[in-house]
């Protein structure tokens, strides 16, 4: 409570009050990024420095943090800002985002890939190349829950497997989702504000096949070493030997294609209803496919059998993480995204000038990594929008004259949420189920290490080729 205290007490000296001014990014000092700041330093160094702390508190550490900017917003704003503010971020955003994430995870998560085959470089890299592929189709989140299980079963003979879930995330549940609006929460952003749907296709393709070759070329050779490495050592015994493969669940199949459908449709359909809740206008399309997503799941749970989920290793654990985690992620971020909607006027006007030329003209490769940098961290989808505001949020314009910002922009929102575990939600839901069935996943800076060493090279020949 300290802590907290000291929190509320700091931001209060350090911000004036705006009280029927609404949340004006112009007006907050960069105080207001220290609980965002904290949750993020919380998630990087308690499952290591204290883990046993973080396995059982890690729900209270997250509220803490949301409060630790809810208090003193509280204590400077008016009623009527803190409610439409707070109410804007979980009606409007979280409570869709989860239920979004969540039926993927439930109905994906009831899909049975029966049997086993051996987890070699070849093998591993062909499971790769599939979960890339089918990603911008089903979504990260779906491909993530659909592929994960398989992979693990693969590999859990493998005394070192870490590294194939680190390329997991890389590839399956974030670059993979780069050619529709389904694969990845940003480009669908974009298709609400006006962008083609086929529009990523056409512009992300050649981005993101020479990003997938080179990671899973990159894969190949150190699958390989690994592979040849385990040779020497005593064999771990197989829990799961090699059998032929079947599927099960096959329902759930159906119920993804409703899942890509219902979101499909409240993007394509704009029926001119609104309802005002707590002064957040909650469109009709959005309530359907809120309601729709809800009941696929719930079919999904009372039509798939019990044997089917638990031999699939199924458990609520993950998506309770995500949940929880990300509801502090959602509400701490606020103040930052107010910061950089600021623009110039804010307290980091410093970004938003990296990303313009003197003449005042886009710098396509700082908005890559610009937009890519602040999505390792911040959440991809939100970020996203700051940029497509910043190049000037006309959709005509941003496919036609600043094609290649608006490439850059969704490139770098997509590409590098893989940075880190918490730039992508399947990022830190991959990373939880994995260690659950026992796989030893790199601490938050080691993760990071691995995606200095083999993306950041990749993202650089990426800015040369095409955003240059």
């Amino acid at each position: 409570m300290r802590v907290l205290g000291f929190a509320v007490a700091f931001l209060l000296i350090a911000t004036p009050a705006f009280a029927a001014e609404g949340l004006d990014g112009s007006k907050l000092g960069i105080a207001w990024a220290v609980p965002f700041v904290g949750i993020l330093l919380s998630i990087a160094i308690l499952p290591l420095a204290a883990p046993q702390i973080w396995h059982h508190h890690y729900g209270k550490i997250a509220l803490g943090w949301a409060l630790a900017f809810l208090l003193p917003f509280a204590a400077v704003a008016d009623l009527g800002t803190v409610v439409e503010t707070t109410a804007h971020v979980l009606l409007g955003e979280y409570i869709p985002f989860i239920i979004l994430i969540g039926s993927l995870f439930t109905v994906a998560g009831g899909v049975l890939v029966r049997g086993n085959i051996h987890g070699s470089a070849a093998t591993n890299t062909g499971l790769l190349a599939i979960g890339t592929v089918i990603a911008s189709f089903t979504g990260t989140t779906g491909a993530a829950m659909l592929m994960i299980r398989p992979m693990l079963r693969a590999n859990d003979n493998r005394r070192h497997n870490a590294h194939v879930f680190v390329f997991f995330i890389f590839l399956v549940a974030n670059v993979g989702g780069s050619l529709t609006p389904l694969g990845d929460p940003p480009l669908f952003l974009g298709f609400l504000k006006g962008v083609d749907f086929f529009w990523p296709t056409v512009h992300l393709f050649l981005p993101m096949l020479t990003v997938t070759v080179l990671l899973l070329v990159a894969f190949y050779f150190v699958d390989s070493y690994y592979f040849r490495f385990d040779t020497h050592l005593p064999p771990k015994p197989d829990p799961t030997p090699d059998t032929r493969l079947r599927l099960e669940g096959r329902l759930n199949l159906l119920l993804l294609g409703g899942v890509v459908g219902a979101v499909l449709l409240s993007g394509a359909w704009k029926s001119g209803i609104a309802f005002k809740v707590f002064g957040v206008a909650l469109t009709l399309e959005g309530l359907v496919r809120d309601v729709l997503l809800l009941g696929l799941a719930a079919v999904s749970v009372a039509a798939t059998s019990k044997r089917v989920r638990d031999d699939n290793g199924f458990s609520w654990g993950p998506i309770l993480e995500v949940a929880k985690l990300f509801f502090g992620i959602f509400v701490t971020i606020v103040p930052v995204i107010a910061m950089l909607r600021a623009g110039m006027d804010g307290a980091f006007a410093g970004l938003v000038h990296l990303v313009t030329r003197p003449d005042g003209t886009p710098n396509v490769a700082m908005y890559f990594w610009m937009t890519g940098l602040l999505s390792s961290f911040l959440d991809n989808a939100p970020t996203y929008l700051v940029f497509f505001n910043l190049a000037g949020g006309d959709p005509e314009t941003l496919m036609g004259p600043l094609a290649a910002t608006l490439a850059a922009i969704s490139a770098g929102a997509v590409f590098m949420g893989a940075n880190s575990y918490i730039g992508n939600a399947p990022n830190f839901m991959v990373k939880a189920v994995a260690e659950e069935a026992g796989v030893r996943m790199p601490s938050f800076f080691g993760y990071m290490g691995w995606a200095f060493v083999f993306l950041i090279p990749c993202f650089a020949l990426t800015t040369w080729l095409f955003f240059i």
